[in-house]
């Protein structure tokens, strides 16, 4: 069975609904056991707050989100244990930190990391991390 990993892209669009929102609910949705950095409540938050900010959320609308966030079935790894790796590959990929943690937590749970960034994901094609990269709408049916 294929591991999953999870980032903020995909699973923000499990709360709100925005482009590719079907083939990420597809994913939450399933049997497939999901996992993600401890970091994606973070991230997750952060958005929620810069939609708040924009009047795109009431802070209401925003408190129901930031709760169901919190109760996800998704498996989450402490963020210090993959450190070293996540550093090496930003390092090497020229990409945020932040999105490499993701990606090394892809690498060490040998899976594939499924996101909806679509500037991280096609700077990434042609890397040799290629094959733990998987676009959203490319799920498996």
């Amino acid at each position: 069975m294929t591991r999953y990993v999870v980032d903020a892209s995909v699973a923000m669009k499990w709360f709100i609904p925005e482009i590719y929102s079907e083939s990420a609910i597809r994913l939450h949705r399933t049997n497939y056991h999901l996992h993600a950095p401890g970091f994606i409540i973070l991230e997750l938050g952060n958005v929620l707050g810069k939609k708040i900010r924009r009047n795109e959320l009431s802070q209401d609308e925003g408190e129901i989100i930031l709760k169901e966030m919190t109760n996800l079935s998704i498996q989450r790894h402490a963020n210090d244990r993959l450190f070293h790796s996540t550093y090496a590959l930003a390092l090497d990929t020229q990409r945020s930190l932040y999105d490499c943690l993701y990606l090394a937590l892809a690498e060490t749970i040998d899976g594939k990391m499924v996101t909806a960034d679509g500037k991280f994901y096609k700077s990434l094609l042609k890397s040799r991390y290629r094959h733990r990269l998987l676009w959203v709408e490319d799920l498996p049916q």
